[in-house]
């Protein structure tokens, strides 16, 4: 979501804000009046979500029903139907010490690899989306060229570096699609991500199919002490979580 009203909202009510706003208002109630109800629920409640939003059971939960998109068997890809991939940006690493220079992100990394590997597989050009930069930085979607090119040696057909969110990912994109003869294409992003990321495409008129990466899964020995002990990866995972959702019900509402 672009920070504004969304992003304000986001901040209220995505992890760890909506805890640490309960938790202040608890606190300072219970200031002016040692004995109010209202401010021990608030501070309790407060505490509470803290305590489940940073536990991996909660964490998984969320991320996991998020995961509609099935993976795609890799002896399928070929038969898809799709006539590009489009690859989404996920941020980006300012000044990163050992190179000297921006990077795309861990995550946008992730999906990178992802979207080269497939590419190798199936000779499909490939599109990649991520925006505009603060400060005369290079866009996103330069730096993700770069590696795709550098490093994994995939050429990239298109560029699209006006974006700001994935709904504009998908605008602009498919500007470029379309210019192309372009209709159906292979989507890579996380599997959390993808939902919001297929509505986008969808909404521009572009048939998708989602290449999922980077699932969260359960482990096979079921669940284990550590699942209910709080971590702050548990509740990064759950801020991404919310992150969907809110993004996903603000596109809806605006955009529907």
């Amino acid at each position: 979501m672009a920070f504004g009203f969304a992003g304000i909202v986001e901040l209220l009510l995505a992890p760890p804000g909506l805890s640490i706003w309960l938790i202040l208002v608890g606190v300072w109630l219970l200031y002016r009046h040692q004995r109010s109800r209202l401010g021990l629920g608030l501070t309790g409640s407060g505490l509470a979500l803290l305590y489940l939003f940073s536990t991996p059971i909660v964490a998984q939960g969320l991320l996991s029903m998020l995961q509609t998109a099935p993976v795609i068997p890799p002896m399928l890809l070929d038969g898809q139907g799709a006539q590009a991939i489009v690859v989404l940006g996920a941020g980006r690493r300012e000044d990163a010490a050992e190179y000297g220079i921006d990077t795309p992100s861990s995550l946008a990394l992730e999906r990178l690899r992802y979207a080269a590997w497939v590419a190798r597989r199936t000779d499909l050009p490939v599109l990649v989306s991520g925006g505009l930069a603060k400060d005369g930085r290079p866009p996103e979607a330069m730096l993700m060229m770069e590696v795709m090119e550098a490093e994994y040696g995939v050429p990239i057909r298109w560029v699209e570096s006006d974006s700001r969110t994935t709904f504009e990912n998908a605008r602009y994109s498919s500007q470029i699609l379309r210019a192309s003869q372009i209709k159906r294409v292979l989507l890579v992003t996380h599997a959390w991500h993808m939902p919001r990321a297929m509505w986008s495409y969808k909404h521009f008129g572009i048939e998708v199919v989602p290449a999922p990466t980077v699932f969260e899964q359960w482990g096979d020995g079921g669940l284990i002490v550590e699942d209910f002990l709080p971590n702050a990866r548990a509740l990064q995972k759950t801020a991404y979580a919310f992150h969907e959702y809110l993004g996903s019900l603000w596109y809806r509402l605006r955009y529907s």
